[in-house]
């Protein structure tokens, strides 16, 4: 594991992550710095905690709404996805009961 310094919100923090990582983890942290700087100047939610707790709404929704590429499942988007894989657990669950192993 490699020590990653970063900054949100002109707070420093410092991470661990794989080598092969990197670069991945600090394109999340440029863009989570940003999303957090634009709440901030916003001025209508103040305070670090909640100004992080919008921003990961925020990603999170953006996270959800992402659409597949193009095929089968072409313009589902994520979380649609999501959902309709527990409900299809959900009904295997009804017909066959539930797996032995996970009690």
């Amino acid at each position: 594991m490699e020590r990653v310094d970063i900054s949100l919100l002109g707070r420093d923090y410092s991470l661990a992550c794989a080598p092969s990582e990197k670069e991945n983890l600090l394109a999340a942290v440029s863009h989570v710095d940003r999303r957090m700087q634009r709440i901030q100047e916003s001025g209508r939610v103040s305070g670090n905690e909640r100004i992080a707790v919008m921003t990961a709404i925020q990603v999170a929704i953006e996270l959800l709404s992402v659409r597949a590429p193009d095929g089968p499942l072409g313009n589902v988007a994520l979380g649609d996805f999501k959902r309709r894989i527990e409900d299809m657990h959900q009904l295997i669950d009804q017909v066959v009961g539930p797996d032995p192993t996970t009690r």
